[in-house]
């Protein structure tokens, strides 16, 4: 399984959400970059350079062909391959949930990387609480399309969950959004994020010592 949580499977709108808060000309480093294309999307818009990191084999291969820089790295090992403060921003997109350590992996982005950008399936959507609490079963959706039995999500996670665990972390979150699985907002997901947001967007950095 593909640390990359097999994104295709899923919709790729975050691309350009995530486009806009990188820096043109940019250094980044993608984590679980799958087939790389979000760098490529980047390199196209933002002229940024960097790697991919990736576990998969076939995605690895699918990276080369698209002449994206692709580094064969088991992220729950770490990122000790690569020095501190190495790039303006590390992505961690849709793969966070699937990490056996989400908090060291955290703190190893905000050492090697300036700033942060995490995406992930927002676990306290509504129709997730409505498919446990009258279902009495775990969720199955677009953003978790997996059964309890097979699903390679094992660090499911909420927009306030994230939010708590930085803070503990001494992490300040300079944007934070939640979408829709079109990757749509809305009046009501602008007013409560956790409840009907889908996908969770969030940028954020280390706050000096």
């Amino acid at each position: 399984m593909s640390q990359s949580l097999q994104k295709s499977r899923l919709s790729r709108y975050d691309h350009s959400l995530i486009a806009d808060w990188v820096k043109p000309g940019s250094r980044v480093i993608d984590l679980g970059c799958g087939n790389g294309a979000l760098l490529s999307h980047l390199q196209r818009e933002k002229q940024v350079s960097g790697y991919g990191v990736e576990l998969d084999s076939a995605m690895i291969s699918k990276c080369v062909a698209n002449n994206i820089n692709v580094i064969q790295i088991n992220l729950d090992q770490g990122l000790d391959h690569f020095d501190s403060d190495s790039f303006d921003t590390v992505i961690l997109s849709l793969t966070l949930q699937a990490m056996r350590r989400p908090r060291q992996l955290l703190e190893e982005m905000m050492r090697v990387g300036q700033q942060g950008i995490v995406t992930f399936p927002n676990f306290a959507h509504w129709r997730n609480r409505w498919q446990i609490a009258f279902g009495g079963k775990m969720p199955v959706s677009k953003e978790l399309p997996y059964k309890w039995y097979d699903t390679p999500n094992i660090h499911l996670c909420t927009l306030r969950d994230f939010h708590t665990l930085c803070a503990e972390l001494g992490f300040s979150i300079d944007r934070s959004i939640a979408v829709r699985g079109d990757g749509q907002q809305t009046l009501g997901l602008k007013a409560l994020p956790n409840l009907f947001g889908e996908i969770a967007l969030c940028r954020f950095h280390k706050l000096s010592s």
